[in-house]
């Protein structure tokens, strides 16, 4: 299956985008930028979902996906605001996104809830939960190889 070309098929539009595009200056994890994280999350998902069979609206799971991380600022640049990151993000790309894009439910929850179970309220929809699996999966492998150095870097 060809996941890409599905990510590009539902969320052209929001890879296209001026925010998402500035992602790219971003980093996320390692030497990941947000950007190619987020991406890595929605193929992630549709990976998730066609493995374990599970039944998706796949435009949602692919819009929620590339737009969890749709927070728009560099965490790791000193800054009080940044102190709960991990918290509030969800908050702040829900926002972003809300203002950038048409959300539907499923999409606003997916943004919301990803950092469950930082953030008390649990998922309400399966491409939610699919979505909270997959950005831990693809944040670990990110953090642990620190981006295609194999565990090698000397300051891991």
């Amino acid at each position: 299956m060809d996941y890409m070309h599905m990510v590009e098929k539902y969320g052209g539009d929001i890879l296209a985008s001026d925010g998402m595009q500035s992602e790219k200056q971003f980093m996320q994890h390692g030497s990941v930028s947000t950007y190619e994280h987020s991406l890595s999350v929605a193929v992630m998902c549709l990976r998730l979902s066609h493995h374990f069979h599970i039944h998706v609206n796949v435009r949602s799971l692919v819009r929620g996906a590339l737009l969890h991380d749709y927070y728009l600022y560099d965490w790791h640049t000193p800054h009080s605001g940044h102190d709960l990151h991990a918290v509030m993000h969800a908050k702040y790309a829900l926002k972003n996104a809300s203002r950038d894009f048409t959300l539907n439910e499923v999409e606003r929850d997916m943004i919301a809830h990803h950092m469950f179970p930082l953030n008390p309220m649990p998922p309400r929809y399966r491409e939610s939960v699919i979505l909270c699996v997959a950005d831990k999966l693809c944040a670990l492998s990110e953090t642990v190889t620190r981006s295609g150095h194999n565990g090698n870097n000397s300051d891991a």
